[in-house]
This record gives structure tokens, C-alpha cells and sequence, in this order.
């Protein structure tokens, strides 16, 4: 949320998965985010997660 409009490297957000095994590692990241993106929906938040490829995620406020 501090990083609203920004894009948020791949790299940045793998750092908290870096225990995990690399099989794992590999797609936990966009898992997540899937994830987060339902609660988004089912919250009726106002927020989108996009995804900027090859780059990372952007966080944006919606026009709903």
C-alpha cells in the first residue's frame, strides 16, 4: 500500500520467499497475488493489483 502508483519490482517481492525452495519460489509470488486480488474483489476495495510484465506489480486506486 505505501508503494500505491508505483511499480513494485518482482525482485522486492520475492525477498520474503527467499527461504522457500526454488520449485516453489518460482510462482509463489504470482500466487499470492492472485490471492490478494480476489479479497480485493470479494472486500469491494477500490484497489487493483496490475501487472507490469517482466517488470513487477502496480497497485492502482480503481474507477468504480
Amino acid at each position: 500500500m505505501r508503494r500505491l502508483g508505483r511499480v513494485v519490482p518482482k525482485a522486492f517481492s520475492r525477498r520474503s520467499s527467499m527461504e522457500i525452495d526454488d520449485e516453489l519460489a518460482s510462482n509463489a509470488v504470482p500466487v499470492h497475488v492472485h490471492h490478494l486480488r480476489r479479497k480485493l474483489v470479494t472486500a469491494g476495495a477500490t484497489a487493483e493489483i496490475h501487472t507490469v510484465r517482466g517488470v513487477g506489480y502496480l497497485l492502482i486506486e480503481s474507477k468504480r
